[in-house]
């Protein structure tokens, strides 16, 4: 079964449920409506006192939210490489899903992949800065690996982790994987 699903019907936009949770790179919040994860999500600091708002497993009883926290817990100590939950990428263009679905089918742990080598797989007709505009509006990133995606001679972007800290990030998580391509140390 393909794990990303089409978008969530109206009906389903009462089950909205969230949690927060910290990791190493940040505190993050999980969002699911009805059976699947619509966004992850970087906390930021609260700007009037500068700490994180965090209220840890925030309805972490919706098994749907305490299986991602297992897995996203799971990721960060080491154990899990392939996220296996219900996700939906919610109202996106047919070419923007087909080249996330790529992504997540064909890119593993541990290795990378360049803007325009993604391009390719894809199939869309999408030239690499295209897909780095797709990369960016991800909202699933860590679960939809869009950080193993770089450029040919960087790491390229990252709009996942927290405001000013996205390249810091992405460095973080292709250092966490062993991924970091030789040239980009």
């Amino acid at each position: 079964m393909d794990p990303i699903e089409a978008p969530r019907t109206e009906a389903e936009d009462d089950d909205l449920s969230q949690t927060t949770m910290t990791t190493p790179v940040g505190p993050i919040t999980v969002t699911s409506y009805g059976q699947s994860i619509v966004r992850v999500k970087w906390v930021e600091p609260d700007d009037s006192t500068g700490s994180d708002a965090v209220v840890p497993d925030l309805n972490a009883s919706n098994p749907l939210l305490a299986e991602a926290l297992r897995q996203l817990r799971a990721y960060f100590d080491g154990s899990l490489t392939t996220f296996d939950l219900h996700l939906d990428l919610g109202p996106i263009s047919a070419t923007a899903r087909q080249v996330l679905t790529t992504l997540n089918d064909t890119v593993e742990f541990g290795t990378t992949v360049t803007y325009g080598e993604l391009a390719q797989r894809s199939g869309t007709g999408i030239h690499a800065r295209g897909i780095g505009s797709i990369m960016g509006m991800n909202p699933l990133p860590l679960v939809i690996p869009c950080h193993r995606v770089v450029a040919s001679d960087s790491l390229g972007g990252y709009s996942g982790g927290r405001r000013g800290e996205g390249v810091a990030t992405k460095r973080w998580l292709l250092e966490f994987e062993d991924a970091l391509p030789p040239t980009l140390f």
